[in-house]
């Protein structure tokens, strides 16, 4: 247990770390608001869907196609989605309900997950991964964009609502990469070098930017709502992944992915998307620092128990 914490906390300590620096300087007044405010929507608009297409463009459906993995993450998406939506109006105010929602359920999978997976299972656990992030990417940013949208402007009906989701960047970047995944097609080696330059840009600068909206005050005034959302995102995905994946018989690596997948921390991409969509950055900010810190822990934890009993 000791060595598979001590693996979390390498992945997720360099996270952390910029979030810390990004606290710091903006304490420092090295960076400032509008820089964070720039910066949100160069990693929302650009920055990120570049990522994304790189990143699902190269996966190889035929390679490991699972789909009994891709219902039960579908499954489980839409389950913490659904029981969030539930109770997020007991303990937010109605214009943060999509912030706690999209920080319950939506994780790092990009990131951190793939680092779970490929320790754990080698190229293989890369490849059924990469699959697995591709479909269920396109769930988490649809339900996040219907989430802030509903919570945001509730007042618009629901052509909007579809239109809104339809012009967001992160979907367009998704699905102009799916043609490329599926027939494998290659990019240009100079446009493929650029979209990389901008792609290593993304994290770094989204989390500076979330690091320098993380308030004290904030967590004081939000607790109830910070408080559901890490609750939701270290222990009910994981509860949920573990019951889904037991209940269809996943095989020990296709559960593994599941469960590693479901307990990353939330997603750095969720804070660019309620900074650019002008939801409550502070409190967007304050669960990504949170679940960073204890997701090293709970995760270890949470593998530990299941390869004691034999699950993984």
């Amino acid at each position: 247990m000791l060595e598979s914490i001590l693996f979390s906390v390498s992945v997720t300590g360099p996270i952390f770390l910029m979030l810390v620096v990004g606290f710091i300087l903006r304490r420092l007044h090295w960076i400032t608001d509008q820089f964070v405010q720039l910066g949100a929507r160069l990693v929302f608009n650009l920055c990120l869907p570049v990522l994304l297409f790189l990143t699902i463009s190269k996966a190889n459906p035929a390679q490991a196609l699972n789909l009994e993995l891709m219902g039960a993450g579908v499954l489980v998406t839409l389950l913490g989605w659904g029981l969030l939506h539930g109770l997020a109006p007991w303990v937010a105010a109605p214009r943060d309900v999509g912030v706690v929602v999209q920080g319950g359920f939506r994780a790092n999978m990009g990131i951190i997950g793939l680092a779970y997976c490929g320790a754990a299972y080698g190229q293989q656990g890369l490849v059924v991964a990469s699959l697995y992030l591709a479909l269920v990417t396109v769930l988490f940013n649809v339900l996040s964009t219907l989430s802030l949208n509903w919570s945001l402007s509730a007042s618009r009906g629901v052509i909007q609502q579809i239109k809104g989701v339809l012009r967001n960047p992160l979907i367009i970047g998704i699905c102009l990469a799916l043609p490329f995944s599926w027939w494998q097609w290659p990019l240009p080696a100079m446009v493929r070098q650029s979209g990389e330059y901008l792609a290593q840009l993304c994290l770094p600068l989204a989390l500076l930017c979330a690091g320098a909206s993380v308030s004290l005050k904030s967590f004081k005034a939000d607790s109830g709502a910070t408080g559901l959302a890490c609750g939701a995102k270290l222990i009910l995905m994981p509860v949920l992944a573990i019951a889904v994946g037991v209940w269809m018989d996943l095989l020990p690596m296709a559960l593994g992915v599941l469960v590693m997948m479901a307990s990353a921390p939330t997603a750095s991409a969720s804070y660019a998307m309620v900074r650019a969509m002008g939801g409550n950055a502070a409190l967007a900010a304050n669960v990504i620092a949170v679940t960073t810190v204890l997701g090293a822990i709970s995760v270890s934890l949470t593998l530990s128990a299941l390869r004691f009993l034999n699950l993984i």
